[in-house]
């Protein structure tokens, strides 16, 4: 080695430590590496990140008001005081007859960890506002639990077995998967009650002369639990047990009922039976058969696929002990979706592996090319034992931020090795080699490695519910690269001392450089910096043109799911039945169990699917609206599907407003195309969202325009003649309380049944008050011997009223909304209904307020969320720039190559035909680091061939020309890394805006930013 450039590493190299300690360097290897496969076996798996949901449900009940009552006195008090709260949003709400509904959305920039305070403080907001509501308001109730998944869901139904056999058999179900590790809640839904009615006759009750209160009294009294005492004495103490209480029906119908000296058995005046609910406010149907289902859902930080698993196998074990024609029917498989989700993932990682591995072979020899390979392993044991640490778990964020990461964290172990082998080439000793490239290139990759995790930092910052949604991109990427950085300092020089292997002497260290293939690459990089302007012209009009062609992609927030299942809405007219309901859903559902294309369809009647995505826009209890969720055999039988479900709304089903979908990822967003249109006069306010309508609607590219409300439904009004039933010493109040018994019943007491609770409830038949011209003859009681009757006394005449008014931050609101059509994407249609929208909303009247909403609306917040730690992070940048260059003009030079990026990425997306969302914006996000990486090793190598003595001209070219090899390399990792991710429906859209992006920019880095450098200090040729 006599003659070699002697160099003297430092006693801080820790490319010196490693290879003067390779006992301990081993050590560490073969532990990361045993703890990095412990702590991925131990991660946690599931379909999509922790996301906490930032909405409280309120609830109240007041019966007998209309729905402009409700909405002005208890919606209305309740909105004033929950604005109070200085987290609130927004609230949206809507008023129905008898009844309210307030979903409270508290600020997105709340940390998830700050929720459960703010909910303890609705509740104690609306705690103290409860004596001032209106008298009969039942409630307020709350539920900030709006938001769990059932990811699991098991279809109870039995052929020939009632309600009641399945619900029991559903609660055994429930005990036994409850006791199971990472189970978290466990609930029965589709349970219709069951109900004893006493029902009796209004002719009966009118000839027998009895009244409702003496039925009531009857029942209540023998009914009752009391303390009744116990015995003392010196030993014991012995309670008294008095019998009453209903046992059975049977004794209920044996109960005595007193009137005017008579004892009448109550079975003898009035029918006694027990049943469901009817008819039952709510159902659920599995392939045509009542159903109850088991909705599980994971607890928090527990593995999904574990806990399916265990849930499949007490199941099954629950199956075997069933009497036959029981089934429980896994619907939903969560566990299932997210191990098949992993698998891909480990798929296109090793993919992505083979890809980035095969360009290092390939660019460096053989022993380079292992030096990196071995590399690779130690990075990912300690990325995987990090996140075990962190308790970040795998799902479709992560497992997608690890592959991003692996087209980075080679890009360390490239440089260094690329470095070596290089100084070995030029004759240097293994130990000098390797502790240079500490030397050399240690630094600048540490600012670029930072550089790049601060580009994701925005990510981490967003105060919102997408920041909190994705969040694990910036987390895993960081972990990754600083893991890169780490290995490519200590492992991979140790590694390269061991396996590579010192050449023959070279004179000129440069020898390398002057190959046909780099003299030829030196011209061109010599004639950018000489037509510097030229370059710096083109480059820029490039740019131009790059941001014009991003203004073509079609915009879009997250991409639509791979998920089979389809779903179903289908609203009736407001005032409809439940009964008619069901009808059009059952007919609904028989033509879809005949296709070929269907697996399976649940049906909801009379409500919604539980949550069993993060992404379903859960729908409340309604009589007029039911849901379906129709499972399709695989995804192109899915769209073949949903087409046919869009015929057979247009022609068989004239009285449904139906709609089918497929499902997005991400947080649930609504409609895609959404305005919400809020003013105070209601009677206005229907007027002009009919006219918004219109417009929506005759933009070709949206289907099923509606308004969310906007009907009336018939109501009958009965102008009671105050002067008669006073005459009769009745009240209005106590004339509606015998209408309510006779045509909706009245709960008498309950039904005591091990722990069932059973209402029983005295009612008149339904058969006699189905016909509304028979209001009339509803008797109201006996007076002087004589019946008297509604008509008697009322006068009943048919109106119309709003049957729901919906609400947003105290005002009216009518939400017009639509679907698009194909492939089109929302913020398509909104930007091509922009200029109708905008002359619209100049001539609403005072007070009104249009808004857009939906998934651009969502977009803009994310965005927004995002836009705001900006400053941060130009400060962020700069400093870790200024550190490493020392100059402000070098660092601002740095930074301008940021944007280069958008030239390919603006190529790669409308070729690609991948829309510009938010994952998408990941991708330009994560490029702009890159490239900043990319320039911040080319201006440091530019500084050290100065120092070294070299010109500043001839420093520019040469740095240029010496760094091409590994900033190609990196970049060509980097980007082939991609192309598993391409295929991904989710990840495609970032996929092709890094590869596009990434390839211009590389490209840009070496023969723009010599000729921007070169103008930048006025550098002339010597």
């Amino acid at each position: 080695m006599s003659g070699a450039p002697q160099f003297t590493p430092s006693r801080g190299n820790l490319s010196r430590w490693a290879i003067e300690h390779p006992a301990l360097v081993r050590f560490f290897i073969v532990l990361i590496l045993l703890v990095g496969v412990r702590s991925y076996l131990e991660l946690g798996q599931a379909e999509d990140p922790p996301f906490t949901f930032k909405t409280m449900l309120i609830q109240a009940q007041w019966p007998g008001a209309t729905a402009q009552e409700v909405s002005e006195q208890l919606t209305e008090r309740i909105e004033k005081k929950l604005q109070e709260l200085p987290e609130l949003d927004y609230v949206a709400s809507y008023a129905k007859p008898g009844e309210t509904a307030l979903f409270v959305n508290i600020k997105e920039t709340v940390r998830g960890r700050d929720v459960a305070a703010v909910w303890y403080q609705i509740r104690k907001k609306i705690g103290d506002l409860k004596p001032q509501l209106p008298a009969g308001v039942q409630g307020p109730f709350f539920n900030d639990e709006f938001g769990d998944t059932f990811g699991s869901i098991y279809a109870i139904t039995g052929d020939g077995f009632t309600r009641a056999d399945l619900r029991e058999i559903g609660e055994d179900a429930q005990r036994e998967v409850r006791r199971l590790p990472n189970v978290g809640k466990v609930e029965l839904f589709g349970v219709v009650p069951e109900k004893i009615y006493i029902e009796m006759q209004t002719q009966k009750l009118a000839t027998l002369g009895i009244t409702a209160q003496q039925l009531i009294q009857a029942v209540q009294e023998q009914n009752s639990v009391v303390a009744n005492g116990r015995v003392e004495n010196d030993v014991l103490s012995i309670p008294l047990r008095v019998s009453g209480p209903y046992s059975d029906v049977e004794r209920l119908r044996e109960g005595i009922v007193k009137v005017g000296g008579r004892s009448l058995r109550l079975g003898d005046i009035a029918e006694v039976t027990r049943r469901y609910e009817d008819p039952p406010a709510t159902e659920i149907r599995s392939q045509g058969e009542a159903a109850v289902l088991l909705g599980v859902s994971l607890a928090d930080g527990g593995d999904v696929v574990v806990m399916g698993r265990a849930v499949a196998a007490a199941v099954d074990a629950l199956q075997k002990s069933l009497p036959v024609g029981v089934e429980i029917r896994q619907i939903h498989d969560q566990p299932s979706i997210v191990s098949r989700a992993v698998k891909l993932f480990m798929q296109s990682f090793l993919e992505a592996v083979a890809i980035v591995l095969a360009v290092t072979f390939l660019a460096l020899k053989w022993r380079a090319g292992l030096v990196v390979t071995l590399s690779i392993p130690v990075v990912l044991a300690i990325t995987f034992s990090v996140m075990w640490l962190f308790d970040i778990d795998l799902h479709r964020i992560s497992t997608g931020a690890l592959i991003i990461s692996l087209g980075l964290l080679v890009d360390d172990a490239i440089i260094a090795v690329e470095m070596m082998a290089h100084k070995l080439e030029a004759g240097w000793g293994r130990f000098e080699a390797a502790t240079y490239a500490f030397q050399s290139t240690a630094f600048p990759m540490l600012t670029g490695t930072l550089l790049t995790a601060t580009a994701f930092l925005p990510i981490a910052l967003a105060k919102s519910m997408v920041g909190e949604y994705t969040f694990a991109i910036f987390a895993v990427t960081t972990i990754a690269l600083l893991s890169s950085w780490l290995v490519a300092v200590v492992v991979t020089p140790y590694l390269g001392y061991v396996l590579l292997k010192p050449t023959h002497r070279v004179a000129d260290e440069d020898a390398s450089y002057h190959t046909p293939f780099y003299r030829r690459f030196r011209a061109v990089v010599t004639w950018c910096v000489t037509h510097r302007r030229t370059v710096i012209a083109l480059t820029v009009l490039a740019l131009v043109v790059g941001v014009a062609a991003m203004q073509k992609v079609e915009k879009q927030f997250f991409p639509q799911s791979d998920r089979q299942e389809i779903l179903i809405e289908m609203w009736l007219p407001e005032g409809a039945s439940i009964d008619a309901t069901r009808a059009e859903a059952v007919r609904l559902e028989s033509l879809l169990r005949q296709d070929k294309d269907v697996a399976h369809v649940l049906n909801y009647i009379g409500q919604g699917a539980p949550r069993f995505v993060l992404s379903l826009d859960q729908r409340l209890n309604n009589r007029n609206f039911a849901q379906l969720v129709v499972i399709a055999q695989d995804v192109p039988a899915r769209e073949r599907e949903i087409a046919r479900i869009r015929q057979l709304f247009e022609t068989d089903f004239p009285n449904v407003r139906g709609r089918a979908v497929r499902f997005e990822y991400g947080p649930p967003a609504g409609y895609p195309v959404q305005y919400r249109l809020s003013g105070s006069d209601i009677p206005q306010l229907k007027i002009e969202a009919e006219k918004l309508r219109k417009i929506v609607a005759a933009q070709t590219d949206v289907t099923a325009v509606n308004l969310d409300w906007n009907e009336q439904s018939l109501t009958m009004k009965a102008q009671l003649d105050q002067d008669k039933i006073k005459a009769l010493g009745l009240s209005s109040e106590q004339v509606g309380r015998v209408l309510a018994l006779q045509l909706v019943g009245v709960n008498l007491t309950q039904f005591r049944e091990n722990d069932l609770l059973i209402d029983v409830v005295l009612r008149t038949p339904r058969s006699e008050h189905t016909d509304v011209d028979a209001l009339r003859a509803l008797p109201i009681g006996n007076f002087n011997g004589q019946s008297v009757t509604l008509g008697q006394i009322a006068k009943l005449q048919p109106v119309f009223e709003d049957g729901v008014i919906w609400r947003r931050d105290r005002l009216p609101t009518i939400a017009v909304r639509g679907d698009p059509v194909g492939k089109t994407q929302p913020a398509t249609i909104v930007a091509a209904l922009a200029p109708q929208v905008d002359a619209f909303k100049a001539q609403l009247p005072p007070g009104f307020r249009l808004e857009s909403g939906g998934p651009v609306e969502s977009s803009a917040k994310a965005n927004t969320a995002i836009g705001a730690s900006w400053p941060l992070i130009l400060i962020t940048t700069f400093t870790l720039l200024m550190l490493q260059l020392g100059n402000f003009s070098r660092a601002l030079l740095v930074v301008l190559t940021a944007p280069l990026g958008i030239i390919g990425v603006a190529i790669a997306l409308l070729a690609s035909g991948q829309p510009m969302g938010f994952v998408a914006l990941l991708g330009i996000i994560s490029l702009a680091g890159m490239i900043m990486r990319n320039s911040v090793i080319l201006v440091d190598q530019i500084q050290q061939d100065v120092a070294r003595g070299l010109s500043q001209w001839d420093a520019i070219i040469e740095s240029t020309v010496r760094r091409m090899r590994p900033i190609t390399l990196t970049a060509a990792a980097a980007a082939l890394a991609m192309i598993p991710l391409s295929r991904s429906i989710f990840w495609g859209p970032m996929a092709f805006a890094v590869m596009g992006g990434l390839v211009a920019a590389t490209f840009l880095t070496l023969f723009f930013l010599p000729a921007l450098y070169a103008a930048w200090f006025r550098i002339q040729p010597e």
